[in-house]
């Protein structure tokens, strides 16, 4: 007997190991990733006039940034979950306006907007990190039957860019999609349909399909979600197939959590290195992967939090009004979307913000906002108990798009107009086994 039971001690002992050592490679990572995070926000600054850097006080946020940081090795501990992928967009995030937040030049309480934003991203990391109950399947589907119903989706996307197209369809280059845009005009039905294939649906029927092994219907899928650039002129239209294809190569090669911090570390470290030894304008080559990747995907996420603080320290709070459903309930001072007030007061374009942004300082304002964040991380934590028992690269790949959206817009918005509801509800019938190997 002592002779197995030493080999499965050894055996225990190696698994902690590699387990240990999982945890310490991530947790080295994750710094890293802080790290690069506030170096592109310096270079950022020489670029954007709305974005300050001072060597004065460089020490101030260099401190912030480290402690802050400290909140990044949750997700060293954390399992893989969709709770993670999007928490770990929001903290990137987070981490940025900290950082933009000592430097900023507008006049508002800046101490009480980073302890707000501090402690709002931690309630909200508590459940879309840890909350992960299996939600019992009351309905599930047949392996055949869900065949059906990604060719059903397959049917509504093409029916939708058909119809979509008809209000609009221009081969525009990106340089001027932004000539045309603001007069985009849809139907409500058909602004919803869009959101709901192009955010969800066909990301969802991607992984389904690359995973499972059909690979000429997952490059069909890939030409669709390409045909709507031309009908929404948006950047992250036209890059969204190059982001699914790269998030199926990473997941292939590391596990889900490195995968998920990979997908942003990498391209940002990329992009400010690149930057850094061309000295390149924003014109050139090397310039507009920095504008696109670490200005426009990460800084002006981060940046809308010190405008929308600006803001809201001088106006009134909306109190949920910009929510449709809650407008006719509730007396709203601004008559605009958000996005269209913002435009009007300071000239940036429309600024969308995400939820810590417009469900928490717009709305409820600073010392409320780390509850609307709590309430936020335990509805996106439904996600997490309706993808259990999911492979993880499948949960990582149908959800691709949509930390992104959460960095953009209120959840309100990412919930009903880019469809994460319903991607929560078709997580929730996908049948177990279908990702199980063929004997």
């Amino acid at each position: 007997m002592s002779a197995p039971s030493g080999i499965i001690s050894d055996l225990r002992a190696r698994l902690d190991s590699k387990a240990l050592d999982s945890k310490a490679a991530l947790a080295v990572l994750l710094l890293l990733h802080s790290a690069v995070t506030c170096l592109s926000l310096i270079k950022v600054a020489t670029f954007q006039s709305y974005i300050h850097f001072s060597g004065e006080r460089v020490w101030i946020a260099a401190a912030i940034a480290i402690g802050f940081s400290v909140v990044s090795l949750l997700f060293a501990i954390a399992r893989f979950s969709f709770g993670y992928f999007a928490g770990f967009y929001c903290y990137t995030m987070i981490l940025g306006f900290l950082w933009i937040d000592v430097f900023s030049e507008y006049s508002y309480p800046r101490l009480l907007a980073g302890l707000s934003a501090a402690l709002s991203l931690l309630l909200f990391l508590l459940p879309v990190l840890f909350v992960r109950a299996p939600i019992r399947q009351l309905v599930v589907l047949s392996n055949a039957r869900f065949e059906h119903l990604l060719t059903l989706i397959m049917v509504v996307s093409v029916a939708t860019i058909a119809m979509a197209s008809t209000y609009n369809f221009r081969l525009v280059a990106i340089a001027n999609i932004y000539d045309y845009r603001d007069a985009l005009e849809f139907p409500g039905a058909v602004r919803y349909l869009t959101g709901w294939v192009s955010s969800t649906l066909l990301p969802f029927a991607f992984a389904c399909y690359w995973l499972l092994g059909h690979r000429w219907r997952a490059v069909l899928v890939l030409v669709l979600l390409l045909l709507f650039y031309p009908i929404m002129l948006t950047k992250f239209a036209f890059f969204t197939p190059a982001w699914l294809i790269a998030l199926a190569v990473l997941s292939r090669l590391l596990e889900a959590r490195a995968s998920v911090i990979a997908s942003i570390f990498v391209p940002m470290l990329i992009g400010l290195v690149v930057i850094v030894l061309t000295g390149a304008t924003l014109t050139s080559i090397p310039g507009k992967y920095f504008d696109l990747v670490n200005i426009r995907m990460m800084a002006t996420a981060s940046s809308a939090l010190d405008i929308y603080n600006h803001f809201f320290a001088n106006h009134p709070l909306t109190w949920f009004c910009q929510i449709s459903v809650l407008r006719p309930l509730v007396q709203c001072p601004y008559h605009e979307p958000l996005a269209v007030v913002m435009q009007n007061t300071y000239g940036f374009g429309n600024l969308n913000a995400s939820l810590f942004a417009t469900e928490g300082v717009a709305s409820v304002g600073l010392y409320l906002a780390p509850l609307t964040a709590l309430a936020s991380g335990l509805v996106l934590a439904l996600g997490n108990r309706a993808s259990a028992g999911l492979p993880p690269r499948f949960v990582l790949m149908s959800s691709g798009v949509l930390p992104h959206v959460l960095l953009n817009v209120p959840l309100s918005v990412a919930m009903l107009t880019h469809g994460t509801a319903i991607l929560f509800l078709l997580w929730y019938v996908t049948p177990r086994s279908l990702f199980e190997p063929k004997p």
